[in-house]
Formats: C-alpha cells, structure tokens, sequence
C-alpha cells in the first residue's frame, strides 16, 4: 500500500463513488442533510482556503469541540490540507482540562458545536492570548458562525485554488495530522501526536476485515473526537459506506430505528445498556413469555462457532423466531456488525449478541496506537470469546514483558507526546516497544486476552494480586450492577463499591412495596441490601477465593462523565471515586 494522506480520502471518494448522495448525513431541524462527495470535496476545499485567508499556516493547531455532525469532517479534512493540525477535545471534561489542552495544544482558533458550549468555553478562550477566534456551527446569538470561514474559502476560491494544490503536494503522510488529547484518568491530559500514515495504515488493514462497501449506512454515536470512532470514521468513508451521524446517546434508540445501519462502533457499556433495557422487558412479560425469553438468554450463553449439535441448532433457531428476531429488530433489523473497543467486552455477552444474531467484533487499542492493533475477524477461526483478536497486520508486533505487560511496536505507534519528550521516553523504550500499560497473555494462534491495567492491579495483605477490571466485567453482566470498583490494597480481602441499576431497583421497590424519597433513601433499605448481597455471593462462586468480594457498599449515585466519575470513553476515573467515598471505603476495612 503506498503511504497516502488522510485528506486524499476525499478524491478517492469522489472518484469511486460519485453518484453518491448520503456519504455524509448529520440531523438538522429534525431532518437528515445528506452530503455527496462532491459537497464533501467543496466544503474541505472552501475551509482550507477560508482558513489560509485567515492566516492559518501549517503547523498551526485548530481545537474543536464538537458532537459528531458531517460538518466536523469538513474542518477536520479542511485543516489537514494545509498542513495544520486538528486538536479535537471531549465536548464533557472539565473547565480546568479545558483550559489545559487550549494551552497545551497551542490551539489558535476554536470551533464549537452549539450555544451551551459555546457559553461554557468563551471566557475560558478569552484568557488565552494565543486563540485569536472562536467559532460555532450552531447559529448562535453573539457568536461567529463557522460558515464565515467557507464564505471566505468560496470568495477566494478561485484566487487561491492551486496555491492549496501546492500546499496539498508538499505534505507527507509522515507529517503530524492530529494531536488527541488522553482522557486524563489520572494526572493532565497527554498530547498524542499521529500522523497522516498512523491513521491510513490503520484504515487499508481496517477496511479488508470489515465487509461493507457503498451500499451499507453507518450509525455513528461514540465522540468522533475519540481515536476509535475517528479511525471508523475513515475506513467506512474509504468504503463508501453512508455515515449518519447521531442525535447524541439520548436518541441511539431512534436513530438506530431510522438509519437502520449494517454497522456501528461501540464501547461495552453501552451494549450493557442495551442488553439491561432488553432484559427489563423480558422481566416485564407475563410468566409463558418470560420463561421463554430468560430461556432464550440462557440458550445463546452456550453459543459456540465450531458448535455441531444439531438439537443445539435447532431449540437456537426456535429462540431466533420468538425472542432474537425482535432484538434485531431494535437495532434497525440490518445489523451486520458491531465493532467494540474502549474496554473489554463480557465473554458472555458476545456470546448472548452472537447467538442472537449481532456479531460483535471486540478490538484492541490505545490513543497512542491510533488505536487498533487487534480485531476480532470472522467464525470459525478468526473470531475467539474472551480475548480482543489477533494483530491487524503483519508489520505490527506484540509481545509480553516478563511482569505480563503488553509491548507493541508498528506503523500505527505515535510519534510521540506533544511536548514531553521525557514522557515519551517512558512510553517508548529504547528498541521502540511502546509500554501500553495493560496486562495480557497471548496464545499459539495469536489471539490476545487483556487480563487488565498494570497500574490497577494491587496486593492484598496476604501477598495475592488482585486484577480489578477482571472482577468489575464480571459484576456488571448482573442487571442488578450498572458499575462497580474493586477496592482493598494492602487488605486482608477485596471489596467493592457499587452503583446499582437503579431502574431495576425501583422495579424491585415497587414489587416489594418499598417506601423511598430519592436514590439515598433507596440504598439504605435492608431489602435492597440483601438482594444486593445474595448478587455478590452468586457471582463470588465464579472467582479464586482470594477474589471473592466480602465486603461492599453501595453508592447513591449513577457514575457518568458528567459528573465526573467515569472519563469521556466510560473508564472509570479511580482517584476520583476513592476521593468521593473515602469514608465508605474506610468503612469496608
């Protein structure tokens, strides 16, 4: 494959796929807007001449802060063909990562999405001598539209035109493309610089694993701003595939209704809700149905690729009718593959979505590997539960530490952390292995299993280690735990805080005639203790019993990135919820 730029996507899409009407499509005013290639092309070339009338130089770094929408295409294309770099930032960190990465980054001009934004991240831009604008895509009143920029690209179009086309031929695929800021679970956020290559490596290798081309739609609802979703973004453009952009979590469920897409990216957590919201209504049903749906569950549990029973086939293909048929149909009924990363995926539950007839396909990576170096292809051999896939291609190596950590090194590693050269070296060792910080074993066929995060693994007392994120996935497969944290360093055992399912608890309330205000209240009550403890002591009987969680409290409160507990990719943020339940983890011990 010859190195190519990002931003050649563009004509290699107007080449190939031409006739196209939806390779972009985004909701405004409560209809699809569908882009062409051809609008594609002149919006990127209009914001990358409006932004050189502006002054924008290469090297320059422009930030944007923006749900996922067709026009984020544009600035990101737009910028890339001069040779400035795209910082995109997580819409729901806080004001002081903000400011950080405005800093840090260098950015000169800001792009928002909308008003509430907008109002949030003006006064912390006007600090910041360096940021001489600030733009919206939104209309918004007092703010400058971003169509200023392309008014400004469309008037000096023709002026300036093969100025750009210079420009273009200069740049190199090994040219910094994009700096991604590290959801900063601990400590500032990092810079992560990628080039050009680390990206279209990744979408050549991508595109032969994923079978869809320009006949396929694409529902898009992870932040694009995120390395997983982006990398997406570009392999099913280089496919053709129509990328509808989502409303925003809210609207998943009817957009996935309208759009109807053959394929979607996703993090775990959110094919946990999904499969909570399916096994609320399965609850729902009277006692026939019911028994016949948590039949159906416990069926697709056994699923396997090189299964040959034939009565197993058959009592599958009778749950199919009755009880999956509809799962599909909630997911639009075109469902050809859901792509998961951000975490590792319940054994279980790819199972229960692959018996069901929505393959999951669980990969592997980092920011800093922009980001896969693993994937999950296709059954019988290409595919095994319980572990993220083999290596994308052959120029990528992996190996494991002799203390069990992950080593990787191949054409999608970054060029290191805008910066913080002293980082990089701690990151980057001598021989070029990147340190990933996650803990794993790899077997004869290459397929690789994250055990979990190096730096969360701790001892108890006694001398045995504890791996926290093993314990967590487990938990969360019960509807009863929305989240949950490992807690017991240098203690004689584990225990955990846990934050229920609250919908399924005032399910349980209300059945029980339990009398409550608010969640507090809830927590406290002697029923939900107990319903709660006879979970844990069922899932404790599936662990060491060094493992086994003997104390635990439950929490309040739903963990969010809002408010804080959880990152923008749904990672737990530990330091933080120690903070904020200190007192019940020195209960516990």
């Amino acid at each position: 494959m010859n190195k190519f730029r990002i931003f050649d996507l563009i004509d290699y899409s107007l080449e190939k796929f031409s006739d196209k009407e939806d390779l972009l499509a985004g909701k405004d005013t409560g209809k699809w807007e569908k882009f062409s290639a051809r609008q594609y092309k002149q919006y990127s070339d209009w914001v990358s001449i409006g932004l050189m009338e502006l002054g924008i130089h290469k090297g320059d770094k422009i930030a944007t802060v923006s749900n996922n929408r067709p026009e984020w295409n544009f600035i990101d294309m737009g910028v890339a063909q001069i040779g400035a770099v795209h910082a995109p930032i997580y819409p729901t960190i806080t004001d002081e990562d903000f400011d950080y990465i405005f800093r840090h980054s260098d950015s000169v001009l800001l792009i928002i999405s909308d008003k509430l934004l907008y109002k949030k991240l003006k006064p912390i831009a006007d600090k910041i001598k360096k940021i001489k604008k600030v733009y919206t895509f939104n209309e918004v009143e007092g703010a400058v539209n971003w169509m200023e920029i392309v008014e400004l690209g469309k008037k000096n179009y023709d002026k300036r035109i093969d100025e750009l086309d210079r420009i273009k031929s200069e740049i190199s695929s090994d040219d910094l493309f994009t700096l991604i800021y590290t959801s900063g679970t601990t400590n500032n956020p990092k810079g992560v610089m990628l080039s050009h290559w680390n990206f279209t490596y990744q979408v050549d290798k991508i595109q032969h694993l994923i079978d869809v081309n320009e006949k396929h739609t694409a529902l898009s609802f992870l932040p694009i701003c995120h390395v997983f979703e982006r990398v997406v973004n570009y392999a099913l453009q280089y496919l053709g595939v129509g990328i509808y952009y989502s409303e925003g979590f809210h609207k998943i469920a009817d957009n996935l209704a309208e759009v109807r897409p053959h394929i979607f990216a996703s993090v775990p957590r959110i094919l946990e809700r999904f499969y909570d919201k399916i096994v609320a209504k399965g609850e729902a049903l009277d006692s026939i149905k019911k028994k016949i749906f948590f039949g159906a569950l416990k069926h697709a549990e056994k699923f396997e690729f090189s299964g040959k029973n034939v009565f197993y086939k058959a009592q599958l293909s009778v749950y199919d009718n009755l009880v999956f048929s509809q799962w599909r149909k909630a997911f639009g009924g075109r469902v050809k593959y859901v792509i998961s990363g951000g975490a590792a995926l319940s054994p279980r539950l790819a199972r229960l979505f692959w018996a069901a007839g929505l393959p999951v396909r669980e990969g592997y990576g980092l920011t800093e590997t922009a980001p896969v170096i693993c994937l999950n292809n296709m059954p019988p051999n290409g595919i095994k539960f319980g572990t993220v896939g083999q290596r994308i291609g052959d120029e990528q190596e992996i190996s494991i530490a002799s203390d069990g950590e992950v080593l990787f090194r191949g054409p999608n590693l970054m060029t290191g952390y805008y910066k913080a050269p002293e980082l990089t070296k701690e990151a980057i060792d001598k021989d070029g292995w990147f340190h990933t910080g996650d803990m794993g074993t790899i077997d004869e066929r290459g397929f690789l299993s994250i055990t979990g995060r190096k730096k969360e693994i701790f001892k108890l007392s006694n001398g045995k280690y504890i791996s926290p994120a093993i314990i967590e996935n487990m938990f969360i497969e019960s509807n009863l735990i929305e989240q949950m944290m490992v807690v017991g360093e240098n203690e004689k055992f584990a225990g955990a805080l846990i934050s229920p399912n609250f919908a399924m608890l005032e399910v349980f309330a209300k059945e029980n005639s339990i009398v409550y205000r608010n969640n507090k209240d809830l927590v406290k009550h002697q029923e939900v203790n107990g319903l709660l403890k006879k979970e844990v002591i069922k899932l404790n009987k599936k662990l060491a019993q060094y493992e086994r969680i003997n104390t635990f409290r439950i929490v309040c409160d739903e963990w969010s990135p809002s408010t804080g507990e959880l990152s923008p990719t749904l990672k737990k943020k530990r330091r933080v919820i120690e903070k904020k339940y200190d007192h019940l983890i020195k209960e516990m011990f």
